[in-house]
C-alpha cells in the first residue's frame, strides 16, 4: 500500500529544499561539486555531525532548566 501524502514526509522534504537553497547561495556550489576529495568529504561530515552533538547538548541543557 503506497502513502500517497504524508505531511512530516512533505515538510522534510521541504526542508531539505530550502536548505539546498541556502547553501547555494552561501558557497555558489551544491553537492554535485567535484573539488573535493573523500578525505575532505569525511571532514566536512565530522564538522557537521561535531555541531550537531553541540546543538543536542545545548538543547538537553534546555530540557533539564525546563524541569
Amino acid at each position: 500500500m503506497e502513502n500517497k501524502y504524508d505531511t512530516i514526509v512533505e515538510s522534510v522534504i521541504t526542508k531539505y529544499k530550502d536548505r539546498a537553497n541556502v547553501g547555494f547561495t552561501k558557497y555558489g556550489t551544491n553537492l554535485d561539486r567535484t573539488d573535493l576529495n573523500t578525505k575532505e568529504w569525511a571532514e566536512h561530515l565530522q564538522q557537521e555531525l561535531m555541531d550537531a552533538v553541540l546543538y543536542l547538548e545545548k538543547f538537553k541543557e534546555g530540557i533539564k532548566n525546563s524541569l
